[in-house]
């Protein structure tokens, strides 16, 4: 995909009128310096601990980048929560699929596990929300995280991007899940199966993804579905469905983004549509995320 490389600028380009501060920092995880850019919202002063949002970068991108394309920072200075934008080794995360960071057998979970550890100590987060988001293969590894490390974070919300359907990554606690997945991504095949282009393997299918978190999460099978037309005229329509869990409140969210590609609903159009379809203006995947999240925080064991 050598357009990548061409396009990288266009897919980072839009700034937001952010309030807060921006630092670079730096952990060694097993033997590696593992960077990663921290936002710390206006109003990041007070002694009251703050959520943490981890979002985590697709293939080529940067934490730097990723803090620009998925802009939560105008929502973290109006809600109060820290932002932590880390690196990927060779600009990828290891989520099982073929990327650098897998053949070279990174350990991101552990990366996560610590980068958790380092940001509520150095930035008084609040343990009992942590939340992790990713674009594509950063996405990916917001899966694997879900699985992997539930004790750790409250809620997941994946964008373009499912799940390595043959790894052993399996849900081993309850995790509140959203995934948003354009129907004409070209990437990440909405119906699941080969991934021939980039990170290659075999993946679950939008509907699959959600069927398995269903299950994890004990949600009851029918869905709450909202539909959200075309205000923007854009070509685009998205269908929310939210499957809940009446005892403990959990819920599996998905929306499916019809016509749209291997994008972020309401981002930029950061590649040409020949090569990763449509943006949807008709959501804004930020907001939309984060309203998912605020509404939960780990229990007490």
């Amino acid at each position: 995909m050598k357009y990548f490389h061409v396009f990288l600028l266009i897919f980072f380009s839009a700034t937001a009128a952010a309030q807060g501060r921006t630092e670079q920092r730096e952990i060694v995880v097993d033997g590696l310096n593992r960077s990663f850019v921290v936002y710390v919202p206006a109003t990041g002063s007070t002694p009251q601990s703050l959520p943490v949002l981890i979002s985590l970068h697709g293939r080529f991108g940067t934490g730097e980048q990723m803090l620009r394309f998925a802009d939560f920072r105008q929502l973290a200075d109006k809600e109060n929560f820290i932002i932590v934008c880390p690196d990927g080794i060779d600009k990828s995360w290891n989520a099982g699929l073929k990327t650098p960071a897998n053949r070279k057998g990174v350990n991101d979970v552990k990366f996560i596990d610590q980068l958790i550890t380092y940001a509520l100590a150095k930035y008084n987060g609040d343990a009992k929300r942590v939340y992790v988001t990713g674009m594509s293969n950063g996405g990916f590894l917001a899966s694997r995280l879900a699985c992997e490390l539930p004790g750790r974070i409250a809620a997941i919300a994946a964008v373009g991007a499912s799940m390595d359907k043959y790894q052993d990554y399996h849900p081993t606690k309850p995790v509140p899940v959203m995934y948003i997945q354009g129907t004409k991504d070209p990437l990440v095949p909405f119906d699941g199966g080969a991934k021939r282009s980039g990170a290659r393997g075999a993946i679950y299918s939008h509907a699959d993804i959600l069927k398995l978190w269903i299950d994890a999460d004990a949600c009851a099978g029918t869905p709450v579905i909202t539909n959200l037309p075309d205000n923007a005229g854009d070509g685009t329509s998205i269908v929310k469905e939210e499957y809940t869990n009446a005892k403990t409140g959990i819920k599996v969210v998905g929306c499916t983004v019809i016509n749209a590609g291997h994008t972020w609903p309401g981002g930029t159009q950061y590649l040409p549509k020949m090569i990763i379809g449509s943006v949807s203006h008709n959501m804004n995947a930020c907001e939309v995320i984060w309203e998912f999240f605020k509404g939960y925080r780990l229990a007490n064991d």
